[in-house]
């Protein structure tokens, strides 16, 4: 082999080892989007649900500007697997999380305590609830609902957790944004 041959091949065999090793490595080639559903979103707090992969989407439509409509829903997917899932129900009063009709959303529910704002919550492996005033121009009473992958954000306690700290943030982005006075 010549001199120029040699120093091609070994180049081309570094660039094609580059490259499978970036395939197989995994990672995120994604960018976050800075808002979803309508709400700005807090890279801190969505950082423990988010899987490695290409492709980051938004589905569904904002949870805040729903028309008539009184619920508004969106879903957050990592390369088509669901990762967070986002409901808000515009509502004409508290509902308890903690009522026995609300158990079959959940699995483990606790009560949370003390909330951050007036209202309820509740908390499972991977779904939590929360039902707060609003007494705004858009609603009187909003739900809002957070269901997460089963098996992101690390194990159980620690899924919970950020569910939790997830929900607290999203909560008051969500009451500003529909113009709640409580």
């Amino acid at each position: 082999m010549t001199r120029t041959l040699r120093r091609t091949a070994a180049s081309a065999v570094t660039v094609c080892l580059a490259l499978s090793l970036t395939a197989c490595g995994g990672g995120r080639e994604y960018t976050v989007p800075k808002e979803a559903c309508g709400v700005p979103l807090n890279e801190k707090v969505l950082e423990p649900f988010l899987v490695d992969g290409e492709k980051i989407d938004v589905k569904g439509g904002s949870v805040i500007e729903t028309g008539t409509d009184t619920r508004g829903a969106c879903w957050i997917r990592v390369d088509g697997k669901l990762v967070v899932n986002l409901q808000v129900d515009k509502v004409d009063k508290l509902y308890d999380p903690m009522d026995a009709s609300e158990e079959f959303r959940f699995t483990n529910r606790a009560k949370m305590e003390d909330l951050p704002f007036a209202g309820l919550g509740a908390l499972g492996d991977s779904f939590s609830m929360v039902s707060t005033d609003c007494s705004g121009p858009k609603a009187d009473y909003l739900i809002a609902y957070v269901s997460v992958d089963g098996e992101a954000g690390g194990d159980v306690a620690e899924r919970r957790k950020n569910i939790e700290a997830f929900t607290l943030d999203f909560v008051p982005k969500v009451k500003k944004t529909l113009g709640c006075t409580t």
